[in-house]
């Protein structure tokens, strides 16, 4: 697998991460929430930046998935990532920067991802899921195109705890 660019607005990318996108990693490692639902550092250090990198390209060396930075004008504002898996499904998941957040950016992201993803690979549904408390998360995928279809009960554990979750897809037909 290799990590594509994907052109989202004139700026504005999904891409591969690189070394010099420490920064949203410091940002991102400041916050209560990202680094419970993602392997970002909860202790910001340049080795866990590098080290958290590092593993955003292991990823598709490996072939479990995507790991996309989300840049806008050159600069790393958060992460998208699409997971491929078994009977043409897909799971996405993403994060964004305190910084970054209310600007539609996740919206636009989630939408050209998605694009790619349904027309680009041997994927007909895509599926992610959100805590219903995420009110901003759920209505990006909403906005994005992604369809709730129930609450998922105790789905996940995050930060020690069982959590519920909604879970929204996004089908190939409807692109």
């Amino acid at each position: 697998m290799e990590v594509p660019e994907i052109g989202v607005a004139p700026g504005f990318v999904l891409r591969p991460w690189r070394l010099d996108d420490v920064e949203v990693v410091r940002e991102a490692s400041r916050d209560p929430y990202i680094p419970l639902i993602s392997s970002v550092p909860a202790e910001f250090t340049e080795a866990e930046a590098e080290a958290f990198l590092r593993r955003q390209w292991q990823r598709a060396e490996e072939g479990v998935g995507y790991s996309f930075a989300i840049a806008v004008a050159g600069h790393a504002v958060g992460q998208m990532g699409l997971w491929p898996g078994p009977h043409e499904r897909a799971s996405v998941g993403y994060w964004i920067a305190p910084s970054a957040r209310g600007k539609g950016i996740v919206v636009a992201a989630l939408d050209a991802l998605s694009r790619w993803g349904l027309t680009e690979l041997p994927v007909a549904r895509l599926e992610l899921q959100v805590e219903p408390w995420n009110i901003g998360s759920w209505k990006a995928a909403e906005r994005a195109g992604y369809e709730r279809e129930g609450l998922l009960r105790s789905w996940m554990e995050i930060g020690g705890e069982r959590k519920d979750m909604y879970m929204y897809s996004r089908l190939a037909q409807h692109p």
